[in-house]
């Protein structure tokens, strides 16, 4: 993966990384939400729940639509949003490794390594021939 889409791929996870970022947007999965119906719904502030909404539209992953004074936010991304919170929603089991198992796959990596090398220098001189 390039830096450059390291970077927008952190960025992206960063727009995750709140507990109430995640409550936002798993309001919004239902359907579209006012400021004041997630005001209604969620333990934070009006001014709290903008300033998280905001990060999300900085990430692309919400827009809103106004209607007079009133906002009502929707996920613009919404495969994605579903995707990443099906991932999160996940209870994968935890697996912990000997350092016998460790030091296996670090040797077997280190083999391949070599053998793709080897093959590689072997093409070359053959091209050079």
């Amino acid at each position: 993966m390039p830096p450059e889409d390291s970077q927008n791929a952190a960025e992206l996870l960063k727009a995750f990384s709140h507990p109430t970022r995640l409550a936002i947007l798993l309001e919004l999965v239902d359907g579209p939400k006012c400021v004041t119906d997630m005001e209604e719904i969620l333990p934070a502030r009006q001014a709290n729940i903008s300033q998280h909404l905001a990060v999300l539209r900085h990430a692309k992953l919400v827009d809103y639509a106004q209607d007079g004074t009133l906002r009502c936010y929707y996920l613009s991304r919404p495969r994605l949003v579903k995707d990443l919170l099906a991932v999160v929603e996940r209870d994968d089991p935890v697996v912990k490794r000997t350092p016998a198992e460790i030091q296996a796959d670090k040797e077997r990596l280190a083999k391949a390594k070599a053998v793709t090398r080897a093959s590689k220098s072997g093409r070359e001189k053959a091209g050079k021939r």
